[in-house]
Parts: C-alpha cells; structure tokens; sequence
C-alpha cells in the first residue's frame, strides 16, 4: 500500500521541485530519522561485511534506482511508471541465478521472457502516443536496479533492517547531489506546503517505512519472493493515479502491463517453494513461513 501511493507521491513533489534536488532531501531526512532510530534504540551500525552489502544496497536502491525514477517521473505518470516496476520479479530471478543464489527453471525463464513482452508493448504503445523515451528509460533501469539491491543485501550477512537503510540512505545521498548538480537543477530550500509534505512522507513512509519492512523482509523470504511486490504495487499505483491527477494510459499500454502481471504470476506459482510460503501465509502459526523457506532452502 505503501510503495503504491509513493509513486504518486514522487509525481506530485515533481510539480514543486526539481527531481533529483527531491530525492536528495528524501533521502536526507530519512538518514537522519534512521539514524536517530538508531540511537534512540541503541542500535549499531553494521560493520564488515555486513556494512559492506548494506553499501551496495544503498548504492543500487538508493543511489541509482530511486534518482532515476525520481527522474523519469518528470515527464511519465506515477500509474505507468509502477506497471514498468512489475518487472522486478524477472531481473531478481535473473540476478539470483547469476550471482549463484538460485536456480532458474525453465518455466520461470518462459515467464520471464512473457513479462518482459508485456513491458515491450507497454513501451511501444507509449512511444507511439508521444511519451519520452528517455522517461520510460531511465524508469526501467530503475526497475532493473532494485531487485538486484535487494539481493546483494540477502547475499551479505543477516542485519538490522534500520541500520541497513540508515547506511543506504546515506550512500545514496551524495549520488542524488551530484546527479542534481549536473542537470542544472534549482536548490531552492522547500517553504510551502506542496513542497515539503512530499519529501516528508516520501521519507518517513516509504524510506523509512516501506524500505525497512523490505529490509525486513529480506532476512525471511527469498529476494526473488520478495521482489514479487512489484506485481501488487502497479494495481494501487494506477487506481490512485487515476483517482487523485486524473492519468490515463495509451490505449494497450494496460494490456502490455496485464501481460507482465500475467508473467511474473506463472513465475511464481512455477517454484515450489514459493508456493510452499503462500500456503503458509494462510496459517497463522508465527514464523511458519519463514520456517518453510529455510526448508526449502
């Protein structure tokens, strides 16, 4: 629910302030929010190779991904964005099997290759109707980069959900700067409310929020489990976009996103012990699910 509304979010803060300039704030109020949780908790920092992976995550997550959706959003709608975002499941397979992680079926591969269609009509019939392709762009690659953060954090040892973004935040801060300062974006100080209320709940809802409880995640699911958000998350993205700034898609970019959902869903009912996750999802026993993954694993 959370990831879903965030696109909007993002969108609405691009009326006000310049993208990477947003995501620079963003990411500095969640560093220092982290960062307080921290010590108010009495919590650490990671360290070793632990710190190393939540650097790489923050790298990937916070200092590639999230600047070029906050960039391509400039001129793509927040529902249409999201829809790309269902990708995610298929680069995480991908990624899982090239860093040695997980093995990759071949009905997960056909999958694959069917989602990856749906993203290829979803492109086509938005170029035809004159949107940028620099946007769709720069918003896949960030749909690429996401689950391959969520990977290296799960290749890297167990830790604190808080601390690894609290390091990740703060990695991808100075990537966001320098990205704004080579764009030639303004640095205006936000002094209105349209300005600052996106920034705020971008930062205490989805960095601090959303990514935690996907940090979370991380330490009881399989990455390419987890990554299956991703086909939620455009169903929320596209009523609420269309609800509150009125945005509507090219006509077959619904179907192209249909067909991605379609493909990622068959991915997921092919691997077993995804399977095995859902049906403990149902029972309520705690920590049954996080029981049938190391199982499986």
């Amino acid at each position: 629910m959370i990831w879903g509304s965030t696109f909007l979010a993002i969108r609405v803060g691009n009326d006000s302030l310049p993208p990477l300039w947003a995501c620079s704030l963003r990411l500095i109020l969640a560093t220092l929010i982290l960062n307080l949780i921290l010590l108010a908790t009495r919590q650490r920092w990671p360290k070793g190779e632990a710190l190393k992976a939540a650097a790489m995550y923050g790298f990937l997550e916070f200092g590639v991904s999230l600047p070029l959706l906050y960039y391509g959003e400039r001129v793509v709608p927040s529902g249409l964005a999201a829809v790309l975002y269902a990708i995610c499941p298929v680069v995480a397979m991908f990624g899982a099997r090239l860093l040695g992680m997980e093995k990759l079926s071949y009905g997960r591969l056909g999958a694959a290759f069917l989602a990856l269609g749906g993203v290829g009509v979803v492109f086509w019939r938005e170029l035809q109707h004159g949107s940028s392709p620099l946007g769709l762009g720069a918003i896949f690659l960030a749909a690429c980069a996401a689950p391959l953060a969520g990977l290296t954090l799960q290749r890297g040892p167990r830790q604190g959900a808080i601390g690894a973004n609290a390091v990740g935040a703060l990695v991808g801060i100075p990537f966001a700067i320098v990205g704004s300062f080579l764009f030639g974006e303004t640095h205006n100080v936000p002094g209105t409310v349209r300005e600052i209320f996106p920034i705020i709940y971008l930062a205490v809802m989805g960095s601090v929020g959303a990514f935690v409880i996907f940090a979370w995640l991380i330490n009881h699911w399989k990455a390419t489990t987890v990554a299956f958000l991703g086909v939620i998350v455009p169903v929320i993205a596209v009523i609420l976009g269309a609800l509150v700034r009125h945005e509507t898609l090219a006509a077959g970019s619904l179907l192209g996103g249909a067909i991605v959902i379609v493909g990622v869903t068959v991915a997921l009912r092919s691997e077993p012990g995804t399977r095995a996750v859902l049906s403990a999802e149902a029972d309520p026993a705690p920590g049954l699910a996080y029981e049938v993954c190391a199982a499986q694993d």
